[in-house]
């Protein structure tokens, strides 16, 4: 039986059957309802109980997220596994063009940089960033001062990963990270899918590709690519 408190089961038989053995093993009842969907969908995606210490959610930032997406902010993806994963709205991601290619070899930059460069350079600020690749990209992210309305920041790695996600929650941007090294796609489209879940669920929400709330969010959350 699904507790009050619960998100509903997913409709597709597997994935409820994974979440019901989930909440069989722990129990996120006493979380905020968004910081409690986040964490439930970052370890459903990654069947990684760590998660629950690990994630560092705000519940207030997260609803400020979940607003942002609900007034139809732009979304910006820092890899193409990322914005494959997130199927419910548009996504606008710029690291195989060949612009960014071009202005990574100019500019002696990584693609991750130039790519951040150019989305911020099409959407200007107010965007929510989705950044679960490699350091990088956030790091490029906080040094351009890119006025986000919100910041999904997972990226994993020992080099530099850590440092970047503390330097996010350090500079005070609206957000939701984690303090370890690992993270990655996964992690940042559950973590952003969860939000645009709730975000699709407001009254008179332009989140999605309609703008009618009726948009799909995918319960797999990318885990198969």
């Amino acid at each position: 039986m699904t507790l009050p408190s619960e998100a509903p089961a997913p409709a597709n038989p597997v994935t409820a059957e994974s979440y019901r053995i989930l909440r069989s093993r722990v129990d996120l009842t006493r979380l905020p309802k968004h910081s409690r969907d986040v964490t439930e969908r970052v370890i459903h995606a990654t069947a990684d109980f760590d998660y629950l210490t690990d994630l560092v959610c705000d519940e207030e930032m997260l609803a400020e997220g979940v607003a942002a997406l609900a007034g139809g902010a732009p979304v910006i993806a820092d890899s193409a596994m990322v914005a494959a994963g997130i199927t419910g709205c548009p996504v606008i991601c710029k690291i195989n063009e060949p612009l960014t290619r071009r202005l990574s070899r100019t500019a002696g930059i990584t693609r991750a940089a130039a790519s951040v460069r150019l989305s911020f350079g099409e959407v200007g600020p107010g965007a929510v960033w989705v950044v679960g690749g490699g350091p990088v990209a956030l790091m490029e992210l906080l040094s351009r001062r890119v006025e986000p309305a919100f910041v999904v920041g997972t990226p994993a790695g020992f080099a530099g990963a850590a440092e970047a996600k503390e330097a996010l929650r350090a500079i005070g941007l609206r957000c939701v990270s984690n303090v370890s090294e690992k993270g990655g796609q996964v992690v940042a489209v559950a973590a952003f899918n969860a939000l645009l879940e709730s975000a699709l669920a407001v009254e008179g929400s332009t989140a999605g590709w309609s703008g009618d709330g009726q948009a799909a969010v995918a319960d797999d959350d990318g885990a198969g690519l």
